[in-house]
């Protein structure tokens, strides 16, 4: 369902303000980049799935 390189949209954002991020890793774990600051985070699966509000993107 996700893929390397999507922006997906959450439902809380980060404290730099902006909620899209680029997927940069996937697999067990999620690593997610925000868009605005390019700070990068690394979620479990189950946590960054009840995260996701919308894809925005596909994979570029």
């Amino acid at each position: 369902m996700y893929e390397l390189g999507q922006v997906v949209r959450l439902k809380k954002k980060h404290p730099c303000g902006e909620d899209r991020w680029l997927i940069i890793r996937v697999g067990m774990d999620f690593r997610i980049k925000c868009l605005k600051c390019g700070r990068s985070v690394l979620l479990p699966r189950s946590k960054f799935e009840r995260m996701v509000k919308e894809v925005l993107a596909g994979p570029e």
